[in-house]
């Protein structure tokens, strides 16, 4: 068995000499040591920028951070401990990696904000080895309507009404380029758009399923049942309040919080070092007053899942870093306890490796096929 997390956001000093991946730090959930320890084989570690403003400067900014992160990312896989962990660039690389007895590492990017309006920054992106690209974060952008429209921008409930006509150029490039899509964070009408055009499976990196609690985030059986059809994988994250219902002071007290430190949502990348270590010591204590859903309730929607569309397009992801975490797994050093989980439901071995990495595989495998036989390669 290969597992494999689809979501894992990197900190703000990661790659410089400030973060080194064998050394636990407080806050940070995932390390080359917790990944030992708890059998977590392959993280996706994410380019991810938050929403910005839609302007020149706006998008040039936000091109010019998602470079700093592929490279902090190549620093730790290229030059730092690559006797203990690899970049995969395909599926193949993934089982190479894991076979010879170290720990693979895909790049997954979120939000197409970082393209702007340029569709000749995926060709970069793949080249910088990039393997999932994510169209929306919170906000809608230039290719995409959210899931969860920005309030401070008063932004409406749809730009596009689904994909714009860029966002649709873009899911062709994606598939000529063997980048899988990736549809969490976006709106039901853009998830159906990009199910309705890729010829290709995409993936869901990290959402949870709306039938088993009612999130913005979270998929409709629309959209999974669309999901099967197109041969993809939604991989069930680890994300307290996408899971269940969050006790509305800790969301208050989450909220002020925030607000004092002025962050935008849970986004910790601009944060400064001591505000990240008081942002970190204060929500320790509001989770002991209000405890984060619990393994059983990630499994909850993933038997939502396997029931409903069935165990081949099912996965797991954590969201680590970036807010993820919940009661038994709340760290990489903690993934057995997903596994064990799983058994206890009575999960067989074969579907317990399928929904932790064989799927994922199996979708990155056909991904990277249709590339080889795209049609119209500029």
């Amino acid at each position: 068995m290969i597992a494999i997390d689809t979501h894992v956001d990197i900190p703000f000093d990661f790659g410089p000499p400030a973060y080194d991946m064998m050394l636990p730090a407080p806050g940070q959930q995932v390390h080359i040591p917790t990944m030992i320890e708890g059998g977590l084989d392959v993280p996706f570690l994410i380019v991810y920028m938050g929403q910005g403003e839609r302007t020149v400067a706006g998008r040039a900014k936000a091109t010019a951070e998602a470079f700093t992160k592929f490279a902090a990312i190549r620093k730790v896989t290229d030059e730092l401990n690559t006797d203990k962990i690899e970049l995969a660039l395909t599926a193949a690389d993934v089982r190479r990696i894991i076979g010879s007895g170290k720990k693979a590492v895909v790049i997954g990017m979120e939000n197409g904000f970082s393209m702007g309006t340029d569709i000749r920054l995926l060709d970069i992106f793949h080249a910088n080895g990039a393997r999932y690209f994510g169209f929306v974060h919170n906000g809608h952008n230039d290719l995409a309507d959210s899931a969860q429209p920005s309030q401070p921008r008063k932004e409406p409930a749809a730009e596009h009404n689904g994909l714009s006509p860029l966002g649709k150029q873009v899911v062709e490039r994606l598939n000529q380029l063997g980048l899988m899509a990736d549809i969490s964070h976006a709106s039901m009408k853009t998830a159906l758009d990009v199910l309705a055009l890729s010829k290709a499976p995409i993936i869901a990196s990290h959402s949870s399923v709306k039938s088993v609690y009612d999130h913005a985030r979270n998929l409709s059986d629309e959209v999974l049942d669309a999901l099967k059809r197109n041969g993809g994988v939604v991989q069930i994250v680890a994300f307290d309040p996408y899971l269940r219902a969050v006790p509305r002071e800790k969301t208050e007290a989450t909220a002020a919080l925030r607000k004092t430190l002025g962050m935008q949502g849970g986004d910790t990348s601009k944060l400064s070092p001591g505000q990240l270590q008081a942002y970190q010591t204060e929500m320790a204590n509001i989770e002991s007053r209000w405890p984060k859903a619990g393994v059983s309730h990630l499994a909850d929607h993933i038997d939502y899942a396997v029931k409903r569309i069935g165990v081949d397009h099912v996965g797991i992801s954590s969201d680590f870093n970036g807010g993820g975490g919940i009661t038994g797994w709340n760290n990489a050093a903690e993934t057995i306890n997903v596994t064990l989980e799983l058994v206890r439901r009575g999960y067989t071995e074969e579907q317990i490796a399928k929904i932790w990495g064989g799927n994922l595989l199996r979708v990155m495998e056909q991904v990277e096929a249709y590339a080889k036989r795209a049609p119209r390669r500029r």
